[in-house]
């Protein structure tokens, strides 16, 4: 009897995966919404601070645009160019930032006209020195977090904040930006 048993438990240990795989086969992904697929255009515009090492912090207008394709109801990415400028870092010396982005993003596709996401980029940024700031440029990177509203199928309202950091010799220039803006699918 002993026996028995310890035979049928291990027989049940020997199944289980199988069996579980059968069920796992039974689960109906849901594929994308083709409707949700396709090219997007954004503009954005808000205030960015600028946190930089070199010089006086200061505050001022951003404003940028983009192009990008949604994969699926999760998976975005766009190609940005932001400007932020006028900051007075220094008596008589101003600068302005310009970069130029790869992002990929994740949206938390839900059944609400409320989509969060979150999002990463890098690319090429240019920093515009005037009077006493000198010009220089290098690496940027950047991070977003947000929430986008649909106002239609194809209108998107998005606001979020992000994060961007030119990589130059001396003093970076890092921005924390807040922003509103519109996304157009077709």
């Amino acid at each position: 009897m002993n026996k028995m048993i310890k035979t049928i438990l291990l027989a049940g240990v020997m199944l289980a995966p199988a069996a579980l795989s059968a069920k796992a086969a039974d689960i109906d992904v849901p594929a994308a919404d083709p409707q949700m697929m396709g090219l997007y255009l954004r503009a954005d515009a808000g205030w960015s601070w600028l946190n930089w090492s070199g010089g006086d912090d200061d505050n001022a207008f951003v404003a940028g645009g983009g192009v990008g394709y949604r994969f699926s109801d999760n998976v975005r990415a766009d190609v940005t160019a932001d400007w932020s400028g006028d900051y007075k870092v220094a008596p008589g010396a101003d600068i302005s930032t310009t970069t130029v982005l790869g992002n990929l993003y994740f949206d938390w596709a839900n059944d609400t006209m409320f989509t969060p996401y979150i999002g990463v980029g890098a690319g090429y940024g240019w920093v515009n020195g005037s009077g006493t700031a000198s010009d220089k440029d290098g690496f940027a990177v950047g991070a977003a977090a947000g929430v986008s509203v649909d106002l239609t199928n194809n209108l998107a309202l998005d606001t979020g904040y992000r994060f961007r950091d030119i990589m130059v010799s001396g003093s970076d220039t890092k921005e924390h930006q807040v922003t509103m803006g519109i996304r157009f699918s077709f």
